[in-house]
């Protein structure tokens, strides 16, 4: 038996070793294995494993030893195979992912059956439709087969109860749970609340940046001895190896942050789909905003699809339309409208919360000179720097940070011609506490959670009620539950339909309905506020019970033009240092695509290349080609050709981009 392995001290080569003899059955493949290399002794990661070499060799191969065990997850190398050819990786990109936190350590007992933990029934009582949709799955944990489900489920109708009803039967069946969120802090939420209620002998884990090495050192741990556990992260989690998995669960399935913004840009949900099928096991997608590729999948592969229509407590919120261009008179609170202004008084007097929604971080999108139009923008990257109120200009990609301007670098004028455009959340802030001085006001945006102690305090004062209105950014639209919120403002509703990507106006309806479904979770009134510059037919669907009917709106669209998910979509990102090379090479990449795919007589239509909207980043600069087709495989094909050729250019391969 012979394995190819690669060191963790940063060699690129694979090198191929012998396997001991009584190490042959063993499924080696994501071990850290100990390996002589050249006079000194290195911890490598075993990335494949085979019997016979292609190309015989003259001399003799050396002998590893493995170091630790690896749980015993039958599909696991047949899975991490199937995920490199598909982003056309090296297996060992993936297993670097989860492995390389470890350290050596002494064995640990693996055991092969674990104590079944006790059925016992949740107490909480489910709806009939809840019931019916508990009764359709819990029989194929028992007798498990690839099962995909797609759970719409307005917000605040109970989506939750169903998971938790769920995971206590897989635990019961010895089987442990995989549960995916698309944001780090939501893993967080959710690891403390199945806690508080689930049994304490559940063993309950998260899996994310914001897990320490220790904790997933115990976790590793737990995966060793195949004891039913549950396992709760945002990208992580599914590239372990898990023993005895009977179910896979992901919540808010439709949001883009389940595609990893570094590369390899693993898309989660595609990974989770991937691993139930090799499983055969159920996989349940759950969202008040099913993405259109689900929904559609559902409709033309025979997904189960479920649905709950009705709140578990409150009604459906009140939609109050509100343009913005009307308010050109109020400009010292622009962004607060009359109609939103009454509102928010209104729940103050009644000691109700209020939530406004603005997906832009810091007080202000850019400083111009009046002068000569200059604006301040980042050295390292094609954007503006953005005004901070603690007086500093920021980058929101690099980080590159400088002071606040007393004159223009430009033409030199003074401070009073240099003026602060655009809005965000600091600068909503600093209106509200002159609107309503004694009002207790927060602010919860990516720039808040950098401590994620005040970020959490934030969460759990406003979730007490000891604030009055939070103000945030995408990190509040979803997940949480705001029993006191009964009025929901929409900042800006149409900031981002104008954005050059197909996606627009799903992405938008999408977070406006979770944003909105914050609001009379335990109320029989609540408002949203829906400010807007302009009208789009996206706004009549903002009702929740109208989602579906934008499916099929969005999805008369996306046919005509041929864009997922009635086809597949693939990116190919080209970096260099230096724009001129990354331009010419760009040009040289989408030649070769077009004439390999007219030689091959492929169904692929190549786009580009293009220079995205922020171009550099960090002083690298970048372009994108996409290319679309009926057929993955044929995608599949056409890169793997481009992929032996050799380019100064760093190749960047992403099927099916989400963002």
């Amino acid at each position: 038996m012979l394995i190819n392995v690669r060191l963790l001290n940063g060699y690129k080569e694979i090198f191929t070793y012998t396997v001991p003899t009584e190490l042959a059955s063993e499924n080696l493949v994501g071990t850290l294995i100990k390996v002589p290399f050249q006079k000194r002794i290195e911890t490598a990661l075993v990335c494949e494993q085979f019997e016979h070499l292609k190309n015989p060799v003259s001399f003799a191969l050396r002998t590893a030893h493995s170091l630790e065990p690896f749980p015993q997850d039958t599909y696991y190398q047949q899975f991490i195979k199937q995920l490199s050819i598909y982003y056309a990786l090296d297996p060992f990109y993936f297993f670097k992912r989860v492995r390389i936190f470890l350290k050596e350590k002494e064995e640990i007992e693996q055991s092969v059956t674990s104590p079944i933990l006790e059925h016992r029934p949740l107490d909480v009582t489910l709806s009939e439709d809840q019931k019916i949709i508990v009764a359709a799955l819990t029989p194929i944990i028992e007798s498990p087969r690839y099962y995909p489900s797609l759970l719409h489920g307005v917000t605040g109708s109970g989506k939750t109860e169903i998971y938790k009803q769920l995971i206590m039967h897989a635990l019961s069946c010895n089987k442990s749970v995989l549960l995916l969120l698309p944001e780090v802090s939501l893993a967080v939420q959710f690891t403390q609340l199945l806690k508080k209620q689930l049994p304490e002998s559940v063993l309950i884990y998260g899996f994310h940046s914001a897990t320490s090495i220790k904790e997933k050192r115990t976790l590793w741990e737990q995966l060793l001895t195949a004891q039913p556990i549950v396992i709760i992260g945002v990208h992580l989690p599914v590239l372990l190896p898990i023993a005895n998995l009977g179910v896979i669960i992901i919540d808010e399935e439709h949001d883009v942050g389940f595609q990893e913004k570094k590369y390899p840009r693993i898309n989660t949900k595609e990974a989770a789909l991937l691993r139930a099928q090799l499983a055969k096991i159920p996989i349940v997608l759950g969202s008040a905003t099913p993405s259109l590729s689900s929904l559609y999948t559902a409709q033309t592969k025979n997904w189960h699809f479920f649905s709950l229509k009705h709140r578990f407590a409150g009604a459906f919120p009140t939609i109050q339309r509100v343009k913005l261009t009307e308010n050109k008179e109020q400009r010292a609170h622009f962004w607060i409208t009359k109609e939103l202004q009454t509102a928010i008084a209104d729940r103050l007097a009644k000691k109700e919360q209020t939530i406004l929604f603005l997906n832009r971080r810091g007080h202000s999108f850019f400083i111009q000179c009046t002068g000569c139009g200059f604006i301040p923008a980042c050295l390292q990257c094609s954007v503006t720097l953005t005004f901070h109120n603690n007086g500093t200009l920021i980058c929101h990609y690099c980080n590159f940070t400088q002071a606040e301007p007393t004159a223009c670098s430009s033409c030199k004028l003074g401070p009073k011609n240099l003026l602060k455009k655009g809005v965000g959340t600091q600068q909503i802030v600093a209106i509200l506490e002159k609107l309503f001085p004694t009002a207790r006001i927060a602010r919860a945006d990516l720039d808040a959670t950098v401590n994620k102690k005040n970020w959490q305090q934030t969460i759990n004062d406003f979730q007490s009620g000891t604030l009055d209105i939070l103000v945030g950014t995408q990190t509040i639209t979803k997940g949480y539950h705001f029993p006191k919120v009964t009025l929901v403002g929409i900042l800006w509703a149409d900031v981002n339909l104008s954005f050059p990507v197909y996606n627009a106006a799903e992405v938008t309806l999408q977070q406006l309905i979770q944003v909105a479904g914050r609001a009379g979770r335990q109320s029989t009134e609540s408002l949203v506020v829906v400010q807007c510059m302009l009208d789009h037919p996206v706004f009549n669907y903002l009702n929740e019970i109208d989602y579906l009917q934008f499916y099929n709106f969005e999805l008369e669209k996306r046919t005509i033009v041929r864009y997922p998910p009635v086809i597949r979509l693939a990116e190919i990102e080209l970096r260099h240092t230096q724009a001129a090379c990354v331009e010419k090479e760009a040009d040289k990449v989408a030649d070769f695509l077009i004439t390999y795919t007219l030689e091959k007589n492929l169904s692929v239509t190549v786009l580009g290349p293009a220079q995205p909207p922020v171009h550099r980043i960090k002083n690298v600069s970048m372009r994108k080609i996409y290319l679309k087709c009926p057929d993955i495989n044929q995608l599949l094909r056409l890169y793997a050709a481009l992929n032996k050729n050799n380019y100064q250019s760093t190749l960047f391969f992403t099927p099916n981009p989400l963002n």
